[in-house]
This record gives structure tokens, sequence and C-alpha cells, in this order.
């Protein structure tokens, strides 16, 4: 090979290289996911959840989770605090029909990940930090709200019977 050849040849390699991105995997949302929330009280589940999770724990930089969970698919085993769940003295699902998650970071520690992001719900978003696990083609993980921090019901009165603090606990299923 020429030398003259070299330098372009360098060049023309540098010029694929920057347009070749190393792609994460997209999963799909397999219908068997659970999102739960506990407390002291109420307690129940959501049944939709919809998104896009790009995820390859050997590429994190390239990982990104985007879910929403849709507030009238609440189910906390009572017709009535169903209805009341969704109005307009909790979550407003007419005006905030969803609940969303977009992360901004992934990260893995002693194989575990933890992956920061925006959670929104009731129109107001907050950075949180969920500790996930994925085994077996399942993200499964814990983490804790404060459904005051996003002006769902009030504090005081009867409205204190309702835990500030609901644990959630999902487990999401997913295929190529």
């Amino acid at each position: 090979m020429k030398k003259s050849n070299l330098p372009f040849l360098l060049a023309l390699l540098l010029l694929i290289s920057a347009f070749t991105t190393i792609n994460s995997i997209n999963w799909k949302i397999s219908k068997e996911f659970s999102i739960k929330f506990t407390s002291e009280f109420p307690t129940g589940t959501f049944s939709n959840l919809e998104g896009d999770i790009l995820f390859d724990e050997n590429n994190l930089s390239e990982s990104k989770f985007n879910l929403t969970v849709e507030v009238s698919s609440i189910d906390t085993g009572n017709g009535l605090m169903n209805k009341h769940a969704i109005g307009d003295k909790w979550f407003n699902a007419k005006k905030y029909p969803k609940i969303k998650f977009v992360s901004t970071k992934i990260t893995k520690e002693d194989g575990k990940f933890t992956t920061k992001g925006n959670l929104t719900m009731h129109g107001i978003e907050k950075e949180i930090s969920i500790p996930l696990k994925f085994e077996k083609n399942k993200f499964t993980g814990t983490f804790k709200v404060n459904r005051l921090d996003y002006k769902i019901g009030k504090s005081g009165g009867i409205n204190d019977k309702a835990s500030h603090e609901l644990k959630i606990d999902v487990s999401v299923p997913v295929s190529k």
C-alpha cells in the first residue's frame, strides 16, 4: 500500500466510525408486567404500561427507559375508591391522564442497576432513582413515592387516612 493512500484511508475510517453508533437492544414489554403500590392504606395496581425500553447492560450510556402508565388503569380492589382516585381531588385523570418516567442515566454497581430519571405525576416532575435488577429478561425494582410531593390528594383531616408514602414494586418481563 502506498504511503500516500494511508492518510485517506484513515480519514475514511474515522468518517465511517463517526456515523456508526452502538445500539442498545429494543425490548418489548410483556403483558405479564406488574405495577403494585402498597401502604397502610391504600394498596392496588396499575394495569396499563406502555413505552420504550432500550437496554444493553454492556452499553448503559445508550440505554433508556421512556414509560407511561395510564392513570385510569388504577385498581384498588374497590370501584368507588378507584373512581375517587382518578377524580380531580386526587390524580385528576382527565387533566393528567398519564404517569411518565423518562430515564436520564443508568448505572451498574455490584451487579445491580440504578436508573435515575424524571417521574411526572399530576403535572409535577421530580427526579428519582430506581434500583433495578435485570435477570432472565425481567426488570424488577422497588422504590418509594410521597404522593404529597406530586400534590396528589392533600394532607390533614380525612385525607390523612391515605398514607403519604407508597411503596412501588415493579416487575416488567421483556422480550427482544
